[in-house]
């Protein structure tokens, strides 16, 4: 089961540079999601992720198809209410794209849209969206046996719970506050690490 890492958009391009070096070799893959980044900065930041060792395969651009084909990144993650999935897999097969789904209904369509797995939440109750509940998990399974491709949830996950989401048998989870928020976000990283192992 894959464990993504989501950056929170709250920290410097210099501390983000910090953490990510920290936590990725405890995580499969890093979604650089800064959405108050000027594009010129989100490049600056993937150009020092590279040159400092990062592989490219392990990093996801979140929303910003320019900024992924720009610096060689294979990975992008779209908003639901982003660039279309089918459009962006027919100008770029070889790009690895992600959306994300908040209904059965939005996983099936990004599934027959051709995208290569769809992010699904949030799952648990989150600071990030305070005083909407949870999905739950129930609604989770259902995703993953019908949308016919990958799902990733997403939402409140922490290691306490992880086993209550892995029995839903997802093919990943993806972590935003507990590890970039966290005060040490290598150490966040190796307990969901070791709670999936």
């Amino acid at each position: 089961m894959e464990l993504h890492a989501i950056t929170d958009g709250k920290k410097t391009a210099t501390e983000l540079v910090e953490a990510i070096l920290a936590i990725a070799d405890e995580v499969d893959y890093i979604h650089i999601r800064e959405k108050t980044k000027q594009t010129s900065e989100v490049i600056q930041l993937v150009e020092q992720l590279l040159t400092k060792g990062v592989q490219n395969e392990k990093l996801v651009i979140n929303d910003r198809l320019d900024v992924a084909l720009l610096t060689g990144i294979p990975n992008v993650h779209l908003p639901g209410t982003g660039l279309p999935v089918k459009l962006v897999k027919q100008k770029f097969p070889e790009i690895k794209v992600g959306v994300s789904v908040h209904s059965l209904a939005e996983a099936v369509i990004a599934a027959e849209d051709g995208a290569d797995y769809c992010l699904f939440g949030h799952v648990f109750p989150t600071n990030s969206k305070k005083g909407i509940p949870g999905k739950g998990t129930k609604l989770l399974k259902e995703i993953v046996q019908k949308a016919g491709i990958p799902v990733l949830a997403i939402g409140g996950i922490t290691p306490d719970n992880m086993t209550e989401v892995a029995a839903t048998k997802v093919s990943g989870m993806a972590v935003m506050s507990a590890i970039f928020s966290a005060q040490n976000p290598k150490e966040a990283a190796k307990l969901f690490r070791k709670e999936r192992d």
